[in-house]
């Protein structure tokens, strides 16, 4: 499965020097990494989302009826 956009990436870093084709595959593994994780917390934050949102408004009401925790 190779886009457009992959098979120009490839084209230009076969234009590179071995060494920096080095340096920049192991720049894109810490990005495609970091990518991944950020995906992870997103998809962790909107599983607990509707949760943090109940328990805002049990505290919201408990203040308002000056309920104390």
């Amino acid at each position: 499965m190779s886009s457009t956009a992959i098979t120009t990436v490839i084209k230009m870093m076969e234009s590179l020097p071995v060494e920096i084709q080095a340096q920049v595959a192991e720049h894109l593994r810490e990005y495609i990494s970091d990518l991944q994780d950020e995906a992870r917390w997103e998809q962790s934050f909107q599983k607990t989302q509707a949760n943090l949102v109940a328990a805002a408004r049990r505290a919201r009401e408990e203040m308002r009826k000056g309920v104390k925790v």
